[in-house]
């Protein structure tokens, strides 16, 4: 994806926030999760995220209805986005609104573990 278009894409993203990613947005926001940073609609290899903690590496997705219908994609995407060091995490959108201190508490676990580490160079794979 083109850095600009990215750009324009997750400005827009962050724009036309669903009820539920708004909703935790509130929570991950200014460091409001225990003194973890987050960003919200931000690139990432081809993709744009709903959440992610540069730092701990767990990505957070939430998700409404339309995803059913994408299971491959989105476990496409979470291999490429594993592959990149990062742990994604999905939520159905009813489980971001109605079950809101479920899902910060998983979050909150995930954020407490160590980063996966990065893959090896082929070059020191080799060496």
């Amino acid at each position: 994806m083109e850095l600009r278009q990215g750009t324009n894409r997750a400005r827009h993203l962050r724009e036309t926030a669903t009820d539920a990613e708004a909703k935790l947005w509130g929570h991950l926001r200014s460091r409001r999760l225990s003194g973890f940073k987050f960003r919200r609609q931000f690139p990432i290899a081809s993709y744009i995220v709903d959440f992610v903690c540069l730092d701990a590496a767990p990505i957070v997705e939430v998700n409404g209805s339309q995803h059913a219908d994408r299971a491959m994609y989105d476990a496409n995407r979470s291999e490429i986005l594993t592959k990149n060091r990062f742990r994604v995490l999905r939520f159905w959108n009813n489980d971001v609104l109605q079950k809101l201190d479920d899902v910060l508490t998983e979050i909150l676990q995930h954020l407490e573990m160590p980063p996966s580490p990065q893959p090896l160079s082929r070059q020191r794979e080799r060496g």
